[in-house]
């Protein structure tokens, strides 16, 4: 991997070294850990592990070595469950992710996961993002949460993807059913949303940490008691539909965390919230190409959307 290297503009001048660095690394995140690493010279000296807010002079030149930020791939998983793919060419592939299967390892987790399951497609010698716990992931779909899921299998296509979602350019469709019928045929749900004050393992709007949160919804189906809506992310926060649904009165049926019924069977037969990630388009990163990619609903929440019709 060859030596990357930046000479720093006259409007850059005293910009800190990691913000120089974080087009080229892909991130800050990735160029802070390159000057850790001992991977960063300016002007051909080591730069100081430390000093990752170093101030850049107009003039300068900034090199890296990328391989340092390339980690092997992990133990990989053999009993990882089967996921459907919708779309793969050299660049990407976009996968069907089933519910009940977390995006990758965590905190608590330790059991087979999606990056288990798209191993395969993903470059073992180049890790996308350069990082061996999640390689290729651009983005997250809560473990019950069901649908599609972009990948990266270069570490080029990962930073524009990354840069992409960042500057809201992919377009994340959901359909959910929601207990409770809108007032409105469509609106938009512009609320904060950060840790919840009293339950910290949830996200809420009460909360001392917000953070700017925007979804979008559409009607597509109003049923006797329930609604159909096809939601857009505007913003990408853990939990953000379902806590902003939640918000309005219009919780997602059979949601167990911010549903009206905590326990108890759900009499549209739900084990889980009903919210599946139905349709991503993009501009494809590399060819520049329009792609629109889209997938039905599983069989369980067919099953429970024509309960719902028939009016349980």
């Amino acid at each position: 991997m060859s030596l990357e290297q930046v000479v720093v503009a006259e409007d850059q001048d005293g910009a800190r070294l990691d913000v120089v660095l974080a087009p080229v690394c892909g991130s800050r995140a990735r160029a802070q850990r390159a000057i850790a690493e001992g991977a960063v010279t300016v002007d051909g000296a080591p730069a100081n592990p430390a000093q990752k807010r170093h101030a850049v002079r107009a003039g300068q030149t900034v090199a890296v070595r990328l391989e340092a930020l390339v980690r092997p791939l992990g133990e990989i998983r053999h009993d990882a469950p089967p996921v459907d793919v919708r779309y793969e060419d050299e660049h990407l592939i976009v996968v069907d992710k089933p519910a009940g299967l977390v995006v990758h390892p965590g905190a608590g987790h330790d059991g087979p996961t999606l990056v288990d399951a798209v191993a395969r497609w993903v470059s073992a010698e180049l890790p996308p993002g350069g990082d061996a716990e999640r390689p290729g992931i651009v983005h997250r779909l809560d473990r019950d949460t069901s649908g599609l899921l972009l990948v990266a299998r270069t570490d080029e296509a990962h930073r524009r993807l990354q840069a992409a979602i960042r500057d809201r350019e992919v377009t994340r469709e959901y359909l959910t059913l929601v207990d409770g019928r809108p007032d409105a045929r469509a609106g938009t749900i512009d609320a904060p949303i950060g840790r919840d004050r009293h339950h910290r393992t949830r996200q809420s709007i009460d909360t001392d940490a917000p953070r700017r949160a925007v979804t979008h919804f559409v009607l597509e189906e109003l049923l006797p008691r329930t609604a159909l809506l096809r939601v857009t992310l505007e913003t990408g926060r853990t939990h953000q539909i379902r806590v902003h649904l939640k918000a309005i009165g219009l919780p997602v049926a059979g949601d167990p965390e911010y549903g009206r019924a905590p326990s108890g069977e759900s009499p549209l037969g739900l084990t889980r919230q009903f919210l599946h990630a139905a349709r991503l388009s993009l501009t494809h990163p590399i060819t520049g190409a329009p792609l629109q990619v889209e997938s039905p609903l599983p069989d369980d929440l067919a099953a429970a959307l024509e309960r719902a019709r028939a009016g349980a």
